[in-house]
């Protein structure tokens, strides 16, 4: 008898990982689930051990996770994770089933989808974070050097051979074609969503985040900041505003870019700046609606190669947001179209403060962009997303 056709579902991190990357790969497959005989290979501890009757079943293969800052230990980590996925995939893969894999870590799309070819299946990339761009955004590399050149020469031959490629972000297409050969119609746009509740919640002046002073305009910045963000220009921001008392900043995250703030502040402990440890998931939505505005800050040059997925939960609850980015990225774009927020050049303080002056100034009009935000935030729920998967995936497989 023949065997069914599988879809196949390659990525490091997945319940009961508790990343956002996890909580969307979990959701994604899960609806998957609903057209397909769907196979999770995982990287993730525990993830193999729940395996609910309907759900997608999961496969849980060992990696070798070093941590910290060892970054030798770290790339060996994330290579041999690559061959452990390229084997699971070879032994699991047929010419009638589909291959999805997601970019975390950057090395996996080669292994994966290299073995996904080798026995004919069909073959899916979800971009997350587009390599080695965001390498040279950052300033990590440079383009002329070997393994940017390498990373370049690899990605256009995947990014031809792919049958799908979903990116996240409008900003990410005129990246990937660039690469030689690559067809625009195999580029799907199918942007994350918030991952709390949509509506808008009034600020509560009781709230732990707000005191002592709730009167205050709080300007909040949470989340992971990673190396294409730039929290100085924030603190810096916060430098200019230390002598408007009707301003407050509250900092809550994790990344290498709150390791910057923290130093920042212990060498100029500015009165107007609370640093909060990174907040726990049952406070996040109160944490997120006690803010009245949030900023997304990130480096110059990096449209395309990091996509804002935390602007879908702050919309969630009301709140307008500040994005320090080029005008052509997919936060700029967002917010420009629905007069939700400010778009404010990156890496530039004074232009910042401005900006959070303006809306200190004018607090009806913050709030009505948050009003508007709440309402945007439907635009990009959680079933307009998971049916647009749905589509590309059916469509893959006809095709």
């Amino acid at each position: 008898m023949e065997k069914p056709a599988k879809l196949l579902i390659a990525a490091q991190f997945y319940p009961p990982d508790t990343s956002t990357t996890a909580a969307y790969v979990g959701r994604i497959a899960n609806t998957l689930a609903a057209d397909h005989q769907v196979t999770v290979i995982s990287a993730t501890p525990g993830s193999g051990e729940i395996d609910p009757p309907g759900k997608p079943g999961v496969v849980e293969i060992s990696t070798w996770n070093p941590g910290g800052s060892a970054l030798v230990r770290r790339s060996l980590a994330i290579c041999l994770l690559a061959v452990r996925m390229f084997f699971a995939v070879l032994r699991r893969a047929g010419p009638k089933d589909t291959v999805f894999c997601v970019t975390t870590p950057f090395t996996l799309p080669y292994a994966v989808l290299l073995a996904a070819k080798l026995k004919g299946a069909a073959t899916v990339l979800l971009i997350y974070d587009l390599y080695p761009e965001i390498l040279e955004a950052a300033g990590i590399a440079q383009s002329s050097s070997f393994p940017v050149r390498l990373i370049h020469a690899a990605n256009t031959q995947l990014f031809r051979r792919l049958d799908a490629i979903v990116v996240i972000g409008r900003d990410v297409p005129p990246l990937i074609q660039k690469y030689r050969g690559v067809e625009a119609g195999k580029i799907h746009y199918i942007p994350n969503w918030p991952l709390i509740p949509i509506g808008y919640r009034q600020t509560d002046p009781t709230s732990r985040f707000r005191s002592p002073d709730a009167s205050r305009l709080i300007v909040g910045l949470s989340g992971n900041l990673g190396f294409t963000h730039d929290p100085a220009t924030v603190f810096h921001a916060a430098r200019l505003l230390r002598n408007d008392d009707n301003i407050h900043f509250i900092l809550s995250g994790w990344g290498v870019g709150w390791k910057e703030l923290n130093d920042l502040f212990a060498k100029d402990r500015l009165e107007n700046v609370t640093i909060l440890r990174p907040v726990a998931e049952n406070e996040l939505v109160e944490f997120l609606s006690a803010a009245d505005l949030w900023i997304i800050p990130y480096r110059r040059n990096v449209a395309g190669a990091s996509i804002p997925s935390r602007l879908y939960n702050i919309l969630a609850v009301g709140r307008p947001v500040i994005v320090a980015c080029e005008p052509n990225s997919e936060g700029a774009l967002v917010l420009n179209e629905e007069a939700i927020g400010w778009v404010v050049p990156p890496e530039n303080p004074a232009e910042l403060a401005r900006t959070i002056r303006e809306a200190a100034r004018d607090r009806q009009s913050t709030t009505d962009k948050g009003l508007r935000a709440a309402d945007v935030a439907w635009k990009y729920s959680e079933e307009i997303a998971l049916a647009r998967y749905r589509r590309v995936v059916n469509s893959v497989r006809r095709a």
